[in-house]
């Protein structure tokens, strides 16, 4: 079948005509089917239907199947509250079936996508067929006040969908950059509910991760079908994964379930077709050149290699837009051969003192505080000069919400002088000095 591109210019997965079209086991997708019957209760087609995200012509050819193996039975009744359908149910010999195969595996509902037919669609979604204009980025990092210099570094970086190292001094937007390169990407993928590899079923959506599109629904009673994609895959806005001290190298493995018997993808094949952003690197348990180092395949073979419990080791595409940010400096948690298997190196600076009053006049509008012209002269004349005139992003926000809550506290509106720009600065940095024990 030739699918055309939908509106959100991403090539959508077409849905299966028939049986030989789904390349998978036959006894899995049975299983499958009458599991799903015994655990939701679902009687008739088009209910089935729904339940394994199937068409209904490919579930009646499965529910078909499984009456001549006498699993399923018509009910011989029409279900009146489904436009007259034919009811069916399990036979004995398929309730005792489905306890045996849940026995095996928990799972059931929409039926899985093979590995090679997943494998398929994320090369029509690839990150890397993403074009992002100047005027696009510069757009997603509306709220940020930036160089045109770090624009120049970034544009290509992330047209590019390949790995970026952000690092510079703490406090500096390299978190918020991260999040407006991910707004910037403003189309759709699809993403498999499940995906199944050597008989193993994988669960791959995950609603905390992925946030879904709004699709009209199909009208049953309709001549003509809405639907255009295969519904074992949701539609998605592009997937975000972050993660900070906690990530650790078991994270990226798969996570085997052993009551439910499935495993759940990890966090990079989550992240397929978006962002995974690793914040705060050096933070983590493991030393940042192990993290890199599990990288280093998929970052330069655009694949993952994961294992299931009997050891068995298979590839993953691995499509994503890889994102470390770092206080450090490269070259203190790198050794140059990581560093070179990370494709763009940029720099996040402070702000000059010109792009630094921006930021604070644009908080303070946001916050409803008044400027006050004796209060910022105290602020860069007597203040900054203590710290050698370094300014940073996150600043202007701190010291405005200081002075904020000493308004609030003293029962006064929203003010600022150079006495509540002591009070706020007090707070801002730590004094070196011992503590009396």
């Amino acid at each position: 079948m030739n699918m055309q591109p939908t509106q959100t210019g991403v090539q959508p997965p077409p849905p299966p005509s028939g049986l030989q079209e789904m390349q998978l086991p036959i006894v899995m997708m049975r299983d499958i089917l009458i599991k799903t019957m015994f655990r939701k209760n679902v009687d008739t087609a088009s209910e089935l239907s729904e339940a394994i995200c199937l068409p209904r012509a490919v579930t009646q050819e499965l529910i078909d199947l499984a009456r001549e193996q006498k699993l399923v039975e018509a009910t011989g009744t029409l279900n009146a509250n489904s436009g007259g359908e034919m009811g069916f149910q399990l036979t004995d010999a398929g309730k005792s079936r489905a306890l045996d195969a849940l026995s095996q595996s928990e799972y059931y509902g929409a039926m899985p996508v093979p590995l090679a037919a997943y494998r398929e669609q994320v090369k029509r979604q690839s990150i890397r067929n993403i074009q992002i204009t100047r005027n696009e980025l510069t757009a997603a990092m509306g709220h940020l006040v930036l160089p045109d210099s770090l624009l120049d570094h970034l544009g290509p970086a992330v047209s590019a969908g390949r790995s970026i190292l952000m690092y510079g001094p703490p406090g500096n937007g390299k978190s918020s950059i991260s999040n407006g390169i991910r707004d910037a990407m403003g189309d759709r993928v699809y993403v498999p509910r499940a995906i199944e590899y050597s008989g193993q079923v994988i669960t791959v959506y995950d609603p905390i991760v992925h946030s879904k599109a709004e699709v009209e629904k199909d009208d049953p009673n309709s001549l003509r079908r809405k639907r255009t994609f295969d519904t074992r895959y949701v539609q998605c806005e592009r997937p975000t994964v972050v993660t900070g001290g906690e990530l650790s190298l078991n994270m990226l493995d798969l996570v085997y379930n052993p009551t439910a018997r499935t495993y759940q993808a990890p966090l990079q094949l989550k992240s397929t077709g978006g962002i995974f952003i690793v914040d705060d690197l050096g933070r983590q348990a493991e030393p940042p050149q192990a993290l890199v180092n599990r990288w280093i395949v998929p970052l330069e073979e655009s694949k993952d290699i994961l294992a299931l419990q009997s050891g068995e080791k298979f590839e993953v595409p691995f499509d994503t837009l890889v994102i470390f940010s770092t206080n450090f400096h490269p070259n203190e948690i790198f050794d140059q051969a990581a560093l070179r298997r990370i494709f763009f190196k940029i720099k996040i600076d402070g702000p000059n003192q010109e792009n630094f009053l921006k930021i604070f006049a644009m908080v303070a509008k946001k916050k409803q505080m008044p400027l006050d012209e004796a209060a910022l002269v105290h602020l860069l004349k007597v203040k900054y000069p203590t710290i050698d005139n370094i300014y940073a992003n996150y600043q202007p926000v701190f010291l405005i919400d200081q002075m904020i809550s000493i308004c609030e506290f003293e029962g006064i509106p929203y003010q600022m002088s150079p006495e509540l720009i002591d009070r706020a600065w007090a707070n801002m940095f730590v004094k070196d000095e011992k503590i009396v024990k």
